[in-house]
């Protein structure tokens, strides 16, 4: 799909001739975000701090072949997600590829009861314990699940965006994220479930 209306707040010809203080504008723009998705994918802050150094080391090298068909965000992105499932997979060799289909290890019968989160208030689903419950819970996703997710519904990407990033088709992007999501929301289904409870019996 033609991006050409995607605005970049920098200089790509600068960034394909090399210019360095160019590409630190872009390290200091996103490396943030590059660590926070590998910190998320692999657990493990070394691990992240090297898929962190890896992805703009080959990201500047990169840049020259840089064709602009998506943000050069996106384009970061993918390369970050490439190396974070590289440092899986030397880890875990039977991590399944992006490219391959999801099985139904997720689950495709529905668990016997679903909480239903609507009679919790945002700032009980956003407090500090409700965001380490989801931590936990996006941690207990399988890599293929879990990178969509992040992208998508964390770091903010469009599916667009989200398939470009991951090489995958926009249906692929909508079936994993529609898993991913279900998943969690199974997950975290006990621990909603008592919060709903404990809501309940304060109001009665």
């Amino acid at each position: 799909m033609n991006n050409t209306s995607i605005t970049e707040p920098f200089v790509i010809e600068a960034l394909r001739a090399g210019d360095r203080l160019e590409f630190s504008r872009v390290v200091e723009a996103l490396s943030g975000k590059v660590y926070r998705l590998a910190l998320k994918m692999l657990e493990n802050p070394q691990d992240a701090e090297d898929v962190l150094q890896e992805t703009f080391i080959k990201a500047f090298r990169g840049l020259k072949n840089f064709d602009g068909r998506s943000s050069l965000s996106t384009w970061i992105y993918r390369i970050a997600s490439n190396e974070a499932l590289m440092h899986l997979r030397r880890k875990h060799p039977e991590i399944i590829s992006l490219d391959q289909p999801v099985e139904t290890e997720d689950g495709e019968q529905e668990p016997v009861q679903i909480v239903d989160w609507c009679c919790l208030p945002e700032e009980e689903l956003l407090s500090t314990e409700g965001r380490r419950h989801l931590d936990e819970a996006v941690e207990m996703l399988s890599p293929a699940l879990r990178v969509v997710f992040l992208l998508r519904d964390i770091e903010g990407l469009s599916t667009e965006e989200t398939a470009q990033a991951l090489n995958l088709s926009e249906e692929a992007v909508k079936t994993r994220l529609s898993r991913a999501r279900f998943r969690l929301r199974e997950i975290l289904s006990g621990y909603y479930r008592e919060r709903v409870l404990e809501k309940q019996a304060h109001g009665a």
